[in-house]
């Protein structure tokens, strides 16, 4: 298990799952031989996506960033068309940490679709329930009003069975909302119209999460954007201002899908000054 630790916090990322999807859905409308060369490429046109939340702890709360695929949520058919290799084993990462599910305070979801919001709920005896009963769940009030309203195109990634069963714990926000005085989630659209991003401090250090408008190492360009967007100019606007600012910063880059980094930090000209590799 990896961890970073930046100021006076540590970060770890859990096990959720690897998925293999699309090359060209992932880099949309970037030609082929230009992602390839940064960032590998199997015989089926597929890419390895992880789908790992992080855990830390703030003043004394335990917290995840997103959830994963989830275990037993998904069918032989959809296992087979979203490429998943591997479930998660949250529960095996969080006992690593001695830790249960029963201890998260907090979750902090940048949007809620199947593969970053499947592992929300569980099955238990033919019924599903919340995997961490005990979590205040954040997400952006657009985000939770189209997962539990999706429309044609969004249908497909926002289900009822992710959203129904941990209803009561969610808390919304509208721009922006600042979560134990350090974790600051702020509402940007682009990847979906309720996608966010993450920023935390911590003794003078910073990290970022962009989430699914950069999901990879590879998307640092801010015309690389996904075909899975729905507002593709609210992606690139978003990460022009984002990237540039966190660059500016110092700050770290850390990634839930990517499946060789677990973060980056850039300098100015574009090179990679620190890294944290997945091993």
């Amino acid at each position: 298990m990896e961890k970073l630790t930046v100021g006076d916090l540590t970060i770890w990322w859990l096990n959720g799952g690897v998925t293999y999807l699309d090359g060209g859905a992932m880099f949309g409308v970037v030609p082929k031989p230009l992602w390839s060369k940064k960032y590998p490429v199997n015989e089926m046109n597929q890419i390895e996506l992880r789908t790992d939340p992080m855990f830390l702890q703030l003043n004394g709360k335990n917290i995840l960033i997103e959830t994963g695929i989830g275990n037993g949520k998904l069918t032989e058919k959809q296992k087979r068309n979203f490429g998943v290799a591997e479930e998660s084993a949250i529960e095996k990462s969080l006992d690593e940490l001695g830790l249960t599910a029963e201890d998260i305070d907090i979750i902090c979801m940048t949007h809620l679709h199947f593969d970053h919001a499947s592992g929300l709920t569980k099955w238990e005896n033919d019924q599903l329930i919340p995997m961490f009963p005990n979590a205040t769940i954040y997400t952006s009030q657009v985000e939770w009003n189209e997962m539990k309203n999706p429309n044609i195109r969004s249908k497909n990634t926002y289900w009822a069975e992710n959203w129904e069963p941990i209803q009561h714990q969610v808390k919304t926000f509208e721009k922006l909302i600042v979560i134990e005085d350090s974790l600051k989630m702020i509402h940007t659209g682009g990847h979906s119209d309720g996608h966010s991003i993450l920023q935390i401090e911590s003794n003078g250090e910073k990290l970022i999460h962009m989430a699914d408008l950069m999901p990879t190492h590879a998307h640092k360009n801010p015309l690389w954007v996904l075909a899975y967007d729905d507002y593709p100019m609210t992606s690139i606007f978003a990460k022009e201002k984002f990237i540039s600012e966190a660059i500016n910063e110092n700050a770290w880059f850390i990634f839930y899908h990517d499946a060789f980094f677990r973060a980056i930090k850039w300098d100015k000209e574009g090179n990679i000054i620190e890294e944290l590799k997945k091993k």
